[in-house]
């Protein structure tokens, strides 16, 4: 097609996208192109800005390395991330969900670890905090039988493949929940941190006027055949991030209630002074079980 007006700019590249044999591929493409070329006339962008736009996009994949991926911190920081968690689970965005970010720092072959134990696996100063976690269909039943990995950062704010004065899987656990869909785990309670800003990333939160931080979180993973696989983050509920989450990742569903006691007596006899509780409860879809590509070694 040959071209004569901007507008048949757009039209020649769909006519060629209509000849993608995969039609999911042609249903995606097509799109992009039409929301682009539309983008790009909304705005009228200027060719200087055009090219800083296309260094900008090299300079992420640039900063990208095996265990960095700055395209997926852009994803968040942009609340794309969160976008395409909400738009596939609760029944496709209509209904509340667990379902959460998976995270850079989630690691294949977590210990294994009994219910009630401690995924404390070198000293991490810290107080102490006590979980209880329910697993349970749409129904409420209970899911028996998941395995669940659990991980998350220090009260220093670093994951322990982060920082050298932590013992490799420190702070991370693999447990199998009972016939009532329940385990429980002792660890210390987790601090927020923040995302690295030394690249593409940074520079848009700067323009922005935003802070990088996260709040403080756990995160799970719980897989079992003939259900989806829940990846989820629970937030603590007085972290002062909580409503400007840098990655967006905060829904209210999973706002936990981190309980401080002052006074009452710890589960284990050696914990002194103020420490935490958390509850929760889980909601699995049914669905296809499969594992994600762990971001890290």
């Amino acid at each position: 097609m040959i071209i004569e007006n901007q507008q048949e700019v757009t039209d020649a590249v769909l006519e060629a996208v209509n000849r993608t044999a995969d039609p999911r591929l042609r249903e995606i493409t097509g799109a992009l192109v039409r929301h682009l070329h539309a983008f790009a006339r909304e705005v009228k962008l200027t060719e200087d800005e055009f090219r800083t736009a296309c260094a900008y996009v090299a300079a992420l994949g640039q900063k990208t390395t095996p265990t960095h991926n700055e395209v997926v911190l852009m994803a968040g920081s942009l609340g794309f991330s969160t976008l395409i968690c909400l738009l596939n689970n609760g029944n496709n965005g209509q209904t509340e969900t667990s379902a959460n970010l998976l995270g850079p720092f989630w690691r294949l072959n977590s210990p294994r670890t009994e219910s009630g134990a401690s995924i404390v696996r070198s000293p991490t100063p810290g107080p102490a905090i006590f979980v209880n976690i329910w697993v349970q269909d749409q129904s409420g039943k209970p899911v028996a039988d998941a395995e669940v990995d659990v991980w998350h950062s220090s009260p220093e704010g670093f994951y322990e493949n982060q920082d050298p004065k932590q013992a490799p899987m420190n702070l991370r656990g693999k447990f199998t929940t009972n016939r009532d869909g329940h385990f429980n785990f002792r660890s210390v309670k987790p601090a927020g941190y923040p995302i690295p800003i030394d690249g593409p990333v940074g520079d848009l939160i700067r323009a922005q006027g935003r802070h990088n931080y996260r709040p403080a979180h756990l995160h799970f993973l719980i897989f079992k055949p003939g259900f989806k696989t829940l990846i989820s983050q629970v937030y603590v509920n007085d972290d002062p991030v909580l409503d400007t989450d840098v990655q967006f990742g905060v829904t209210r569903a999973l706002i936990g209630n981190y309980v401080r006691h002052e006074n009452e007596p710890a589960p284990a006899p050696d914990v002194q002074g103020p420490w935490y509780s958390l509850d929760y409860t889980f909601k699995m879809e049914t669905g296809e079980a499969k594992l994600p590509r762990p971001p890290i070694d």
